[in-house]
């Protein structure tokens, strides 16, 4: 992983769903490489399992629920 993310940018977008990715370790797993590789961090958390088109106008503010 290291060595793949001295290819890319500064900042790194860490998108998952609930909790199991912290439940699980992958969590901190993934900070732990990111930030010794140097990299700003942002979190995009709660994504839904399988999202739609319609969950993506939702979260950017193109659609209301109802």
């Amino acid at each position: 992983m290291p060595a793949e993310l001295s290819k890319v940018g500064e900042n790194v977008l860490l998108a998952y769903g609930g909790g199991s990715i912290k439940k699980n370790g992958v969590y901190d797993e993934m900070i732990k490489i990111l930030k010794d590789a140097g990299k700003n961090i942002i979190e995009f958390s709660g994504i839904m399992s399988n999202p739609t088109y319609g969950y993506y106008k939702i979260m950017n503010g193109q659609m209301s629920l109802f």
